[in-house]
């Protein structure tokens, strides 16, 4: 029940970024919205929270499961990418090359929970 849980927030939290992104690129006023504002942040504080319990309730350990500490810092790049292309990126050429980027930390986060087989950490 909390793997699938947790794969449904992960896809909620990614559309919901990409919807974030349009509205910055189009300048929609969606984007001041409170709740617009909000919802990112409980939604990935439960993803997280989840994610937690699940390595807690499988006793899996991201120093001896090398695929997890990747796919954590995945996460982390993922994150980091985000807040450039929402927050930080000055213009629209450096916000889609962060939105791509951090597409591509999710394929990797993806990838990793698929496989379970690391990819840097070898």
């Amino acid at each position: 029940m909390f793997k699938h849980l947790h794969m449904t927030l992960a896809v909620i939290s990614v559309s919901f970024f990409t919807l974030r992104f349009f509205w910055m690129l189009t300048q929609s006023a969606n984007l001041q919205a409170k709740w617009a504002k909000i919802s990112p942040h409980i939604i990935d504080t439960l993803l997280l929270g989840l994610g937690v319990v699940m390595a807690v309730q499988y006793s899996i350990n991201p120093l001896e499961q090398l695929w997890l500490a990747e796919k954590i810092l995945a996460v982390f790049a993922y994150v980091f990418t985000g807040y450039y292309t929402l927050k930080l990126a000055r213009n629209k050429t450096m916000q889609i090359i962060g939105y791509l980027g951090a597409m591509g930390w999710v394929m990797l986060i993806v990838r990793l929970a698929m496989t379970r087989e690391p990819l840097f950490f070898l």
